[in-house]
């Protein structure tokens, strides 16, 4: 199949990359950088254009010769210093959907496969990135509709595996860290998924025409708090850490501080996102007819 994908140079990008070229598909992959892709340039029928995603123009020409597209565009905080007031995650992840979905239906582009998130929501949303989630699954609903084009969505918990930004990062912090470590909701619950399992979803639904107009929430095998997956984290590294969970609102006072961290490791958005748990009401990989692979199965392989 001719398959454009956005989002394709990260980690979650990157998996599906391979999935999608050991497949035979043809990729064509939208970066504004295909310089910077040496890496994932050994497969051969994957192949980087230099556009700006962000111009609708550009996405209905590099869209015509396509019959699927995948949007995996998204971020976790607003660049700059201090608490952002939404409109960055706006413009990621609310008005480049919308006009994906616009620019796919000019080019006659069969079927868009959109990554959100867990318990994105446009109206009870907490945080501006589940809004901003949840007023793009809103549009793609409803400009969809009639099937033009067909729409899938993911809504995954967060994801782990090789060259993640979550287990890596709590790794580094917990080398780093002399004994006890205080760590910000540490109760909060999340099914992580295996990045692996994801990408099979995407390539799962490309072509099924029973998943047309669907949503499928994806979560790994295990129910865990953030505090039991640093413990497993700093167990499987032969580390002894002891995990002190703060209080919320000593917990809400650390984003604050992080809202003027460079790189912002922790925000004020991260911690609304962390009130609601990030589990799934039903098994979408299961609908799909895919396994789960647990934290404790993958995390050992590159820990």
């Amino acid at each position: 199949m001719q398959v454009c994908v956005l989002g394709g140079t990260g980690f979650i990008g990157q998996a599906i990359l391979g999935r999608l070229g050991a497949a035979g598909h043809d990729v064509k992959v939208l970066t504004r950088n295909p310089a910077q892709c040496r890496d994932l340039k050994v497969l051969p029928s994957v192949r980087f254009v230099r556009a700006d995603v962000h111009d609708e123009a550009t996405l209905e020409d590099q869209f015509h010769d396509c019959e699927v597209v995948i949007n995996l565009v998204g971020i976790l905080n607003e660049s700059g210093l201090g608490r952002g007031s939404g409109a960055e995650f706006r413009k990621v992840h609310t008005e480049l959907p919308q006009k994906c979905v616009r620019a796919a239906r000019a080019a006659g582009v069969r079927r868009y496969l959109h990554m959100s998130g867990l318990k994105a929501d446009s109206q009870r949303g907490p945080s501006h990135y589940l809004k901003s989630k949840g007023l793009a699954e809103d549009y793609i609903r409803e400009h969809c509709a009639a099937g033009s084009p067909e729409y899938v969505i993911f809504q995954p918990s967060v994801v782990f595996g090789p060259g993640d930004a979550f287990i890596n990062n709590f790794a580094g912090i917990l080398k780093i860290t002399p004994g006890v470590l205080p760590l910000a909701c540490a109760d909060a619950k999340f099914a992580p998924v295996y990045v692996g399992d994801v990408a099979d979803a995407f390539v799962a639904c490309l072509h099924r025409r029973d998943v047309a107009g669907r949503s499928f929430q994806l979560c790994g095998p295990d129910v865990i708090t953030l505090g039991d997956i640093v413990r497993m984290t700093a167990e499987l590294m032969g580390l002894k850490r002891i995990v002190l969970p703060l209080p919320r609102a000593v917990s809400r006072a650390q984003a604050a501080v992080m809202d003027f961290v460079p790189g912002k490791p922790f925000s004020t958005d991260n911690f609304l996102s962390a009130t609601l748990d990030s589990t799934c009401d039903c098994d979408g990989l299961a609908e799909l007819g895919l396994p789960r692979a647990s934290m404790r199965s993958v995390l050992p392989q590159y820990l």
